[in-house]
């Protein structure tokens, strides 16, 4: 199976399947002096990890990270950085029932279908666990990015469950970190409590918008044609396990908006830089960030693995019915937050040092 790498200058390549031993990335071109040590990684995978409340799979995963290499006294030396997550609470059994049957919902079908053999336990590259290695490259990014941009500033948070949306008109920041769906507002926060309750009792799942925001990020990152900033933000979060759908700013609602409304109009700011009325666009025009906030929304799909039963037909082409058992989030947009952080960030990184590479500080004057 090839093609497990993303990202230009700054590039990532994960490996390892649900219920092996271990799994991890291999980051390749990490800028040399980025101050790291495992407890700043260990940061941002602990937002990730399982079982931390009742609404996220109670598979028991440490998720502790291991450097193995490209660091020396805590600094990165430009050489790769191989990260480590040893995997500690498999339960292969599970899925023992499922050998032969195809999910509904899952890559178990496409998997077999090009393959001819397919890791049933847990789904092996297909599992979202996988993401435990993304979110782990995404801390290193994220520490890189200060010493580049200092100013810029990644936060994640969920506006949706079900057909249940977060109230603008309430947004918080200050309230992301103090609900189990880092939601921006608390009364939403407390209706998708029972609503969820509700779901995950009966067996049942439902999908989730997840929304990504990057502040301080210098204009002038991303270039026209095949290597826009918003074409790679999109296929970084396009490659998030069940995720159906990404959107940048006003993205399909874009669509029901005039010229007139759509347009961010320009001015200049006292500072002698551009300011906008509003950000329709995402921070990107023509595939090159503007200066304003980045935004990226993503949609993911329910859980597929549920306890309703659902028909299907095993590898010999024989009807069946299924029930996947084992621990499984009853959403699994909650845990794709710190996920998408991460994503962004690798994205963000590989563009400043691209831009670098190119352009060195940006060229055009305004004023």
């Amino acid at each position: 199976m090839s093609t497990n790498s993303f990202g230009h200058l700054f590039r990532v390549t994960t490996w390892g399947e649900s219920h092996g031993p271990a799994l991890g990335a291999t980051v390749d071109g990490c800028p040399p002096g980025v101050a790291i040590d495992e407890a700043m990684i260990q940061h941002w995978l602990d937002r990730r990890k399982p079982g931390q409340s009742k609404y996220t799979t109670q598979r028991r995963e440490a998720d502790e990270v291991r450097i193995l290499s490209g660091v020396f006294e805590g600094q990165t030396t430009g050489t790769p950085v191989q990260l480590m997550i040893e995997n500690t609470d498999q339960r292969s059994k599970d899925y023992s029932e499922i050998m032969d049957k195809f999910r509904p919902g899952h890559a178990d079908i496409t998997y077999w279908q090009k393959y001819g053999i397919r890791d049933y336990r847990g789904g092996g590259r297909s599992s979202a666990r996988e993401t435990a290695a993304r979110v782990a490259a995404g801390g290193l990014a994220r520490e890189a990015i200060k010493l580049l941009a200092p100013g810029v500033k990644i936060t994640g948070y969920m506006t949706q469950i079900g057909a249940h949306r977060i109230d603008r008109d309430r947004f918080d920041w200050a309230e992301i970190e103090n609900n189990p769906f880092w939601a921006p507002d608390a009364q939403a926060a407390a209706d998708w409590a029972e609503y969820l309750d509700g779901l995950r009792k009966s067996g049942n799942s439902v999908g989730a918008v997840v929304e990504v925001v990057a502040s301080g990020v210098p204009a002038g990152l991303g270039a026209p044609v095949y290597a826009k900033l918003d074409t790679d933000l999109a296929a970084a979060m396009m490659s998030i396990n069940a995720v159906k759908g990404v959107e940048i700013g006003e993205g399909m609602a874009a669509a029901e908006l005039t010229g007139e409304e759509n347009a961010d109009e320009i001015f200049l700011g006292n500072d002698g830089k551009p300011v906008y009325s509003s950000n329709h666009a995402g921070g990107i025009l023509g595939g090159i960030s503007t200066g304003q906030d980045i935004v990226v929304r993503f949609a993911v799909k329910p859980t597929s693995s549920i306890l309703k039963p659902r028909q299907t037909i095993t590898k010999t082409g024989q009807a069946a019915e299924i029930i996947t058992k084992g621990r499984h989030d009853p959403c699994v947009g909650i845990r794709a937050v710190p996920v998408g952080e991460a994503m962004m960030a690798c994205v963000i990184l590989d563009h400043l040092m691209l831009h670098r590479g190119q352009v060195g500080e940006n060229r055009g004057k305004i004023g």
